[in-house]
């Protein structure tokens, strides 16, 4: 069998623990060659519909398709294409990083000279090459998970499936996983990415599924994220501080005490947040900045979820 390089698609997933529904009707689509943000509350059904496309839990209904495979009825041939990096996963802490990923290697039948050549690409990649041949235990917690990360690239894959893959790392090691999934998008992966770090996901994703309850509530490009139809804050800077809240309070804006950052505002939309600085400049206020508190995506998701 080979692959049709159809990215993921599932449709009407369900899946039930004894009394409880954890997913009641998902849908999703992630393409070759985007990064797909899986976006809800805790208890949404994340982690449920990743571990359906992983292979490791049977769903109750739906019809889902990991690189053009059924991951019930064909699960090897999923798991050939396919790279999964959990939340929470576990480590053989008396290996070496490069014995780590080399065990990892051989388990997907790399053969000996490819596996000790990949190990080395991933550990480089990862940025643990100083920590190759030392045991996995004295690693810090984020140098363990940029090492989970590599374990789930081990074999190339077509698919790959994250959850919350920047937790535990610090600020270099997220840009650098962006520019990781990024590249590895351009070069035609399809990857799933579950996350509560909206901030990141807006500037990584091509497109957003929001879900909320076990179903979904929406799917959007990122580009053409819905308006939001309820207020919310923006923050204003100003050269006068005094006038600026004088002038949101003369003309009826919804405002906070001003704080060391600016004020607060409360406004539906761009549209509204562009007639408002208009109308700042015609009263005469030098207005430094005025920015959203939170992204579009996370806008979306407050609305979508709320």
């Amino acid at each position: 069998m080979t692959s049709t390089g159809a990215g993921v698609v599932a449709q009407g997933v369900r899946r039930r623990f004894g009394d409880v529904e954890a997913v009641r009707g998902i849908d999703l689509t992630a393409a070759p060659g985007e990064v797909t943000a899986l976006v809800g509350p805790n208890g949404a059904g994340k982690t449920t519909l990743l571990l359906v496309l992983a292979t490791l839990l049977v769903p109750d209904a739906g019809e889902v398709r990991v690189a053009g495979f059924d991951p019930v009825r064909e699960p090897d041939a999923v798991r050939a294409r396919m790279g999964w990096s959990p939340d929470v996963f576990g480590l053989y802490d008396n290996l070496t990083a490069r014995e780590y990923l080399q065990f990892f290697a051989d388990a997907y039948r790399l053969g000996p000279a490819r596996a000790k050549a990949r190990a080395q690409e991933l550990l480089d990649l990862a940025r643990l090459a100083e920590f190759a041949d030392r045991p996995v235990h004295v690693l810090s917690r984020g140098q363990k998970q940029r090492l989970g990360l590599t374990r789930a690239l081990v074999h190339e894959p077509e698919v790959l499936l994250l959850d919350e893959p920047a937790s535990g790392l610090d600020p270099r090691s997220r840009v650098e996983l962006r520019d990781l999934l990024r590249a590895l998008a351009a070069a035609g992966t399809a990857v799933i990415v579950s996350s509560h770090l909206l901030g990141d996901l807006e500037e990584l994703a091509d497109r957003v599924v929001f879900v909320d309850r076990g179903a979904t509530v929406g799917e959007h490009r990122l580009d053409q994220l819905p308006e939001a139809t309820v207020a919310r804050p923006w923050r204003l800077r100003a050269l006068d501080t005094d006038a600026l809240v004088a002038a949101l309070t003369r003309n009826g804006y919804d405002h906070d005490v001003p704080g060391p950052a600016g004020v607060d505002v409360r406004i539906t939309g761009d549209e509204a947040a562009a007639d408002l600085l208009a109308g700042l400049v015609r009263d005469g206020i030098r207005v430094v900045s005025c920015q959203p508190l939170g992204g579009a995506l996370e806008a979306a998701y407050l609305e979508l979820t709320q």
